[in-house]
């Protein structure tokens, strides 16, 4: 049986990122396995075109189950299923959440996890374009950039928070979170930068690192409670693999806990019931599933308003709280483009904007388990988005908000009708019906191998799965607490700390 001394399972953003600094290693061998296919597909490379990906052949095509508290609509829950995984299907943006969300992880009893931790991993990373300091680094794989040519739209957007009263804030990434300015995006040259194109791609030729795609992981193999190999099914016929050192399951929020499941690790009662025996009863595998979800507010333009193909689908962005001093970090993210995000059945005019609302920290836990013992079935998924009537009436008050800032006069030329909510949507009553009948997950969900020390943590604070050797989860599965914006960046350093701590090493040098 082949061997080697580590096996990532799953080259998506964390993936890509431990695969490349394992290899640095010429003394060490490394396998990356990936169910999808190479990032061939054009749309990846062109970063307006996100949306076209959603439900192709490079997304998992996840939906949950019917949401009880969203009128018991399916969510759609897309996963990359490609190299880069997610982060070459996302939106690009590059947020790294608030320094408060790694030292609530510390003080949660998860050691190292401490924003003054975590920040020399965003640095390595980074190649920013604004240059080097204090919070940013440029020796880093992944390009960090401003938009290359933001619509002239988007600066009303700035310009009527402003306004309102919010400061201008050039760097989310940096001393101060709350405010409003334009995004910065992993994108390079005009092209999406995904940990592919930057961790992976400039690597291949490494003798010690082979990439296997279209490889579905069925199972990870143990002797008692080490992992020792991996079972993959590849072209039509079952593969297994031995590890000397380590097994990385990278697989993503949904995957990562689905394949700990079929492989004998989880909740010991619900796995006899699908007849899997039981390695470790772990019975926070698959829990604590957290995500961010939005209400979106669209106007129609009165021109085109030529948003680049080099865009990404949000160009500025506002953190703010919707009641002062009531949150220790913002509770709304606004996002704001030059192009229509509808729900589903709203007409659609030639052209438009959109302001999205995103509940940064809403009180729903969801999960994740198994459908059946079958590897090929898709996992069951359970969001219960808006359970809490606190959550519903904080996206009430952001879709006010981006209603009043599209209000403002600096949109007097550009702007149409409202197309959703729409003005027949104005009572309090009548935007809850409207959140419950179209609001939707941001696609941020993370926390399902969740790190900790209590009785439902999957993985320590070093990553290692609770009563099993050999083996690590490395990716946004393993967040405790949901960061406050989109994950990706913080993703990709959970990465960069991870492939540390397999070293045995526990700081950037």
């Amino acid at each position: 049986m082949i061997q080697y001394d580590y096996i990532v399972i799953g080259a998506g953003s964390a993936g890509c990122v431990v695969a490349n600094r394992l290899s640095e290693d010429p003394n060490v061998n490394v396998l990356l396995l990936e169910a999808g296919n190479p990032d061939t597909k054009p749309e990846i490379q062109v970063p307006a075109d996100s949306f076209k990906l959603l439900g192709t052949e490079v997304d998992w095509g996840y939906v949950s189950e019917p949401e009880p508290y969203l009128n018991h609509r399916k969510m759609p829950c897309s996963h990359g299923k490609v190299l880069g995984g997610s982060s070459s299907i996302g939106a690009m943006s590059y947020v790294r959440g608030n320094p408060h969300d790694y030292d609530h992880w510390q003080e949660l009893g998860n050691s190292g996890w401490s924003y003054q931790d975590v920040l020399p991993y965003f640095k390595k990373s980074e190649h920013q374009q604004h240059g080097v300091s204090e919070f940013h680094g440029v020796d880093g794989e992944l390009s960090v950039t401003d938009l290359i040519a933001p619509a002239a739209i988007t600066q009303r957007f700035i310009d009527a928070a402003m306004a309102l009263g919010y400061d201008y804030n050039p760097d989310f990434n940096a001393k101060q979170q709350e405010g409003v300015g334009p995004c910065q995006v992993t994108i390079k040259d005009g092209k999406r930068h995904s940990t592919a194109a930057a961790f992976l791609v400039p690597i291949l030729q490494r003798f010690n690192l082979t990439v296997t795609t279209g490889a579905l992981v069925t199972r990870l193999l143990f002797e008692g409670t080490r992992a020792v190999g991996v079972e993959y099914l590849h072209e039509g016929r079952l593969h297994q693999v031995r590890v000397n050192v380590e097994v990385v399951l990278s697989a993503g929020v949904f995957d990562s806990p689905k394949l700990l499941m079929l492989s004998g690790i989880g909740d010991a009662k619900s796995l006899h019931v699908l007849g899997i025996s039981v390695v470790t009863d772990l019975p926070g595998v698959g829990q604590n599933l957290q995500d961010h979800i939005f209400g979106s507010v669209s106007y129609q333009a009165i021109e085109d308003l030529h948003p680049a193909s080099s865009s990404s689908i949000g160009e500025a962005q506002l953190f703010l709280y919707s009641e002062k001093n009531a949150e220790i970090t913002p509770d709304l993210q606004f996002f704001f483009g030059p192009n229509l995000f509808l729900p589903p059945d709203y007409a659609r005019p030639e052209f438009g904007f959109t302001g999205i609302a995103i509940l940064t920290h809403p009180q729903n836990v969801g999960s994740v388990s198994l459908r059946s013992s079958d590897p090929k079935d898709a996992p069951m998924i359970r969001m219960n988005h808006l359970q809490s009537e606190v959550d519903v009436q904080k996206l009430v008050a952001g879709i006010k908000l981006m209603r009043q800032l599209f209000q403002h006069s600096t949109f007097d030329e550009y702007r149409g009708a409202e197309i959703a909510p729409g003005t027949d949507v104005m009572s309090d009553e009548a935007l809850v019906a409207y959140i419950r009948d179209t609001g939707s997950t941001f696609w941020h969900s993370v926390g399902t191998c969740k790190m900790g020390t209590d009785p439902m943590a999957v993985v320590d604070p070093e990553l290692r799965v609770h009563g099993i050797e050999g083996l690590r989860v490395v990716d946004a599965s393993i967040m405790p607490i949901i960061t406050t914006g989109n994950t990706n960046a913080p993703t990709i350093m959970i990465g960069e700390k991870a492939a540390d701590l397999i070293k045995g090493a526990y700081r950037v040098p």
